[in-house]
């Protein structure tokens, strides 16, 4: 009887202790420098968030500049990043691929910020890689799907934005996006809205790799193509492997778009499989006349389904409606 009554009690204890974990869970933080909040350090009020959580966690970030290198690992799904003022709430670093010294592929561990966690929402953020020009350096590497940058500014020089992940959907709403040489690159499905598409280079804007068989890769949208004091020769793109597809729908391009418009990658065939389109363009970049003669002008009928719930729906699967996700608010 007396070992019975241990085992009942120790249940109780064990039942107490969940309950009492689970009442604890917090779903709010705030990251200040000045001592102010939870945490001093965006790293670690990650680090203390639920994983896999049954509702979005949200961390707000005050103002300053964070010298941190950021990772939301794939456990942290439905995490919010909130900052104060994107001009002033900074994440800064400075790796470059000959700093990291891992080989061929050190580009890939050069980030600012990586985001591997699904349902990822930032806003008012600025991610930035401060090495310089001095080769690949990434600021931003997203592999989660679902993410959100809202109100956002990315900046670097080369391979500024990597959107990894075969099966990413990534959304840029309102961003300003900056770099030299294929600085937005990589393999997902991605929806930049309304952004600013900022060169600071003579060079090629995107590289994109998507995978064989889908409809959409990069996707630009009301977006304005711009470039600092200097830059005259810039390419919408090349593609980086087989299959790219890349379009740019309504935006206001620059005089430093030259008119070919678009560039096959040097000593390849990719621009037999490359889908490079336009649509309703405007500004001094935007002639179709000169393009390159296997890009593609595309009719008012084929450019209507370049929308968020057309190009960023899921191939397989349930899951929220496009509208609801890319809210951040779910």
């Amino acid at each position: 009887m007396a070992k019975f009554n241990s085992v009942i009690c120790i249940l109780l204890v064990c039942i107490l202790y969940s309950s009492e974990a689970k009442s604890q869970d917090r779903f709010e933080f705030t990251v200040a420098q000045d001592g102010s909040g939870d945490f001093k350090g965006i790293q670690e009020a990650i680090d203390a968030c639920k994983a896999f959580p049954d509702r979005r966690v949200v961390i707000y970030v005050k103002k300053g500049i964070y010298k941190e290198k950021v990772v939301v690992p794939s456990c942290n799904t439905r995490l919010s990043l909130i900052g104060e003022d994107a001009g002033n709430t900074i994440i800064s670093w400075n790796d470059y691929f000959n700093s990291i010294n891992r080989g061929r592929n050190s580009t890939f561990y050069t980030y600012t910020m990586i985001v591997e966690a699904d349902d990822f929402y930032a806003e008012n953020l600025t991610i930035i890689n401060t090495a310089g020009p001095v080769g690949q350096a990434v600021a931003l590497h997203v592999e989660g799907t679902r993410c959100v940058f809202r109100n956002c500014r990315v900046l670097g020089h080369q391979d500024t934005l990597y959107t990894g992940g075969q099966d990413s959907r990534q959304y840029y709403d309102n961003c300003h996006i900056e770099g030299t040489t294929d600085f937005i690159f990589g393999a997902a499905t991605a929806l930049f809205n309304n952004c600013t598409i900022c060169s600071a280079g003579d060079s090629w804007i995107t590289a994109a790799s998507t995978p064989a068989g889908r409809e959409f890769g990069y996707v630009f949208l009301n977006c304005s193509l711009t470039a600092l004091e200097g830059v005259s020769r810039v390419y919408l793109g090349r593609p980086w492997r087989d299959f790219a597809r890349v379009a740019f729908i309504g935006c206001e391009m620059g005089a430093h778009i030259v008119p070919e418009g678009w560039s096959n990658w040097e000593g390849t065939d990719r621009d037999r499989t490359a889908w490079y389109a336009e649509y309703g363009n405007t500004g001094p970049g935007a002639s179709h006349g000169g393009r390159v003669k296997w890009s593609h002008l595309l009719s008012k009928r084929e450019a209507s389904k370049y929308k968020p719930g057309t190009v960023l729906s899921p191939s397989t699967g349930w899951e929220l409606p496009v509208d609801q996700w890319i809210s951040g608010k779910e």
